[in-house]
């Protein structure tokens, strides 16, 4: 499914505002995800850059696919996923990003699929990270829908290392809700439930 070219810095500020936001005694706690916060932040570290370089195209055919040893949060990630995220936006507002094909974990994707992919990233991540650190959450309404219609195809059994089974949500959800619901995530999780 091709997207016209859509903006990634909504979505990064978004998630910016969310890191920065979180303090160092917070960084034990569980996420919707399962992992701690300082592993999603390590994660989060990892896809930015990622991401980035799937703009460029960089990694084309260098990829190494993505190994089983868990990235290690660094002690400046305050200064460097912020970084991250200007430099992941003003990749992709360059138009040769969103031409042919490029690489991210070992991936190949049409461009514009791959910015999709970076916009879920971050959008979910976003509030995975909100809800483990009770802050306030809300994306831009035109990425929920360019994710909604990305995601409406997921099968309902989920797809591994992606996404969960999908979440069933009320007919009356909120288009966050629904997205979170496709994802495998609970809109109503709570680190309470973890």
């Amino acid at each position: 499914m091709q997207h016209p070219s859509f903006d990634l810095e909504p979505a990064a500020i978004g998630l910016e505002t969310v890191v920065t936001g979180i303090a160092d005694e917070q960084l034990a706690l569980p996420t919707p995800t399962g992992a701690s916060v300082r592993d999603l932040l390590a994660h989060v570290t990892m896809l930015t850059e990622a991401f980035r370089q799937a703009a460029t195209k960089e990694a084309v055919g260098s990829s190494v696919p993505p190994t089983s040893v868990a990235p290690v949060l660094g002690n400046d990630w305050r200064t460097v996923i912020p970084a991250q995220l200007k430099a992941l936006v003003a990749a992709w507002q360059e138009p040769a990003a969103w031409t042919g094909d490029t690489e991210a974990g070992g991936v190949t994707l049409p461009a514009p699929a791959m910015a999709g992919v970076a916009l879920d990233e971050l959008v979910i991540h976003g509030w995975d990270l909100a809800r483990a650190t009770s802050q306030p959450y809300a994306p831009d309404s035109d990425d929920l829908a360019i994710l909604l219609e990305m995601m409406k195809d997921n099968p309902i059994e989920g797809t591994p290392g992606l996404f969960g089974p999908v979440v069933a949500v009320p007919d009356n959800a909120s288009s966050l809700d629904r997205l979170l619901g496709l994802t495998g995530r609970d809109p109503d999780w709570t680190a309470s439930h973890a």
